[in-house]
């Protein structure tokens, strides 16, 4: 594909998006039905079409408008491209400029408050309250592409073990400060899954600040634990090499789990899948583990339209939620036990908010730890609280 063609798919899968699409799913799309495309397309496109979401609001600005193709007009001008150049019409390249864009592509733009930020108006006073003075440069550092960090199991090995493994295939690495476990991979990213490192549990794709808020948690061995919300079970599995523990994992859409199994088993241990009566009857657990449902605003990297289509009554049910999951599963815990709630949020309706009402609620519960992450220190934003009886 020439780069005029790449900008052009880039349009479509950004049409598909803005109608409601998942991005994701958007690019599988596009590249099952463009066979033609190789390797180093489809990474092109995914990048020019999460660039384009991650900077949404000052593409719009620069480029005139929230379609595909003004996004990605936003995206070059930003750059200092020529768009003449490359909207040509010709073999697959987008239609040539008109009147109006030449025009507007003629004129200053300012960028300045939420537009020169992407962040979202109505959501601005929010992350400044809970933020303070880091607002301005985490909603920066959310404009780029995240970092892409392993975690080494240490019951298969150790983390320089690790890097020569990964180093012989040509895999560039380096240790990130945020977790002993965590590698930052600085060249050839595309090769990890086919790496051998990978294929033996040596490594696993996860966020630095995910593997910090696991090693945050009180783990003991021959512990009963339950990662309530499991999600891929990222987190059980890096709970399973820090102690020999009978580990349980559960989530409201079992379809999200369908891979731990295997990928447990590539670690070497075990996670038992449960659904929601199975995880209350197999109580109670020494720790229980909630990585609750969230805005995902700390890994809006990762998942940029998230950013666009949180709404203040989206925002209002997952506050409500937070809560129920908290209320519900206070039982499961055993004496002594803990209760551990996490959220990869920024927002503090979500975090220490939610903790102050629960403890409100609930007077003999107490927090005895808390834990904000944010892009600044190089993972994704978390939350992590941990609970206990009084």
């Amino acid at each position: 594909m020439t780069p005029a063609a790449r900008l052009s798919a880039a349009m479509d899968v950004l049409d598909r998006v803005a109608a409601g699409g998942n991005a994701e799913q958007a690019l599988t799309q596009w590249a099952r039905a463009s066979r033609f495309a190789g390797s180093g397309d489809r990474a092109a496109v995914r990048d020019l079409v999460f660039t384009a979401l991650r900077r949404r609001h000052s593409h719009a600005a620069l480029g005139g408008g929230e379609s595909g193709r003004a996004l990605i007009l936003g995206a070059l001008r930003e750059a200092g491209t020529d768009p003449a150049a490359l909207f040509t019409g010709e073999a697959h390249a987008p239609a040539p400029l008109s009147a109006q864009e030449t025009a507007h592509l003629a004129r200053p733009v300012a960028l300045e408050g939420t537009v020169a930020l992407d962040c979202p108006d109505w959501l601005a006073p929010q992350l400044q309250a809970s933020l303070g003075a880091d607002f301005a440069p985490v909603m920066q550092a959310l404009r780029d592409r995240a970092p892409v960090y392993l975690r080494v199991n240490t019951a298969r090995g150790d983390r320089a073990a690790a890097q020569a493994s990964l180093a012989a295939e040509g895999i560039a690495t380096r240790p990130a400060p945020l977790a002993e476990t965590a590698l930052e991979v600085t060249g050839n990213e595309r090769r990890i899954r086919n790496a051998q490192a990978y294929r033996d549990g040596l490594v696993e794709l996860q966020d630095a600040a995910s593997q910090a808020l696991v090693a945050a948690l009180p783990v003991r061995p021959g512990q009963r634990v339950l990662d309530y919300c499991a999600g891929g079970g990222g987190k059980v599995l890096a709970l399973a090499a820090r102690a020999r523990q009978q580990l349980f994992a559960h989530d409201a859409d079992p379809g999200r789990m369908r891979d731990l199994p295997a990928r447990a088993a590539r670690a070497g241990t075990e996670v038992q899948l449960l659904t929601g009566p199975e995880a209350a009857a197999r109580g109670p657990y020494d720790l229980v583990l909630l990585d609750v449902p969230c805005s995902g605003s700390g890994a809006w990297r990762r998942a940029p339209e998230a950013k666009w289509r949180l709404t203040p009554e989206r925002l209002r049910d997952l506050q409500e939620i937070q809560s129920e999951v908290l209320d519900k599963t206070m039982s499961y815990v055993a004496p002594g036990g803990c209760l551990a709630y996490a959220t990869c949020s920024v927002i503090e309706a979500e975090n220490g908010a939610r903790i102050k009402a629960f403890l409100a609620a609930h007077p003999d519960w107490r927090c005895s730890f808390q834990r904000r992450f944010t892009p600044l220190e190089g993972g994704d934003g978390f939350y992590l609280a941990l609970l206990t009886r009084r």
